[in-house]
């Protein structure tokens, strides 16, 4: 499983109790699941084709609204993991979220957590009730409408059957399992360079490693292929085009078919 280019080793646990007080500052209690109602469908998966979940990681930042704006204009369906925090500290972050939100069917707002861990990891994941609080807070003050959800800085994965997931993260992941949450990992990363915050692969590049994982069945459930990128890498035009080529290529493969997380197989469904 690659590993999400937002973790990094070197941020270790810190157990004041100020900055537990500063990361975790929501009350852990189940989000109601009257704002899980979302005009939910099922979807029949065809067996002859493959499908290919766009998902951008980390808004509302510089990029989220030209990504959006793209994929509309595209007329593909991706999912984007939104943070409160992030919303909280753009200006039209609020906004943001609700041109997302209320963009269902082709677009997914998904959850993110609320603190995004403060990039502290280790720490974020070993206070897991306090973690799992940080989640429930994001989905009250995003109404997200689904219980789907992305850990910040690590791949792990849980629906209705099954967990996979590292020790580190077991233990919120199985708190949240509990609580009626899928969590969404990912297969294929399109990688930035953390200096630039620039795209690292090519479009050509990263159709060729989609093309791959399919054909190999490197993936979570096969014929099914979620990426991960982050909105902020396509905040400049340049970048953006990358993005619309990379895009474009994939739907000449009329095998392929663009869905957003919800329809993931496996998951729990909405109730």
């Amino acid at each position: 499983m690659p590993a999400c280019s937002d973790y990094s080793a070197n941020h270790t646990a810190n157990s004041d109790s100020t900055v537990k007080n500063s990361i975790f500052n929501a009350p852990a209690n189940p989000v109601p699941d009257s704002i899980n109602q979302f005009a939910w469908k099922p979807v029949t998966q065809d067996s002859t084709k493959k499908y290919i979940y766009l998902t951008f990681d980390d808004g509302p930042q510089n990029g989220t609204v030209a990504v959006f704006d793209l994929c509309k204009q595209l007329g593909v369906k991706a999912t984007f993991f939104m943070v409160g925090l992030h919303s909280e500290k753009k200006s039209d972050g609020k906004q943001i979220v609700s041109r997302i939100r209320n963009a269902y069917p082709q677009i997914l707002l998904a959850n993110h957590s609320y603190s995004h861990a403060y990039d502290k990891y280790y720490y974020f994941y070993q206070h897991p009730e306090d973690t799992q609080g940080d989640f429930y807070h994001n989905q009250e003050l995003l109404h997200v409408p689904y219980k789907i959800i992305r850990l910040p800085g690590n791949s792990a994965w849980a629906g209705a059957n099954s967990i996979k997931c590292s020790h580190l993260v077991r233990p919120v992941t199985e708190l949240l399992d509990s609580a009626g949450y899928n969590i969404i990992g990912w297969d294929v990363e399109w990688s930035f360079n953390h200096k630039t915050v620039n795209p690292v692969q090519s479009p050509d590049k990263m159709v060729a490693m989609v093309d791959s994982a399919l054909a190999r069945n490197e993936l979570h459930t096969r014929n099914n292929v979620v990426i991960l990128s982050h909105d902020r890498m396509f905040r400049n035009q340049n970048y953006l085009d990358s993005l619309s080529k990379f895009i474009s290529l994939l739907k000449r493969n009329s095998n392929y078919i663009f869905e957003t997380v919800d329809h993931y197989p496996g998951l729990k469904k909405p109730q």
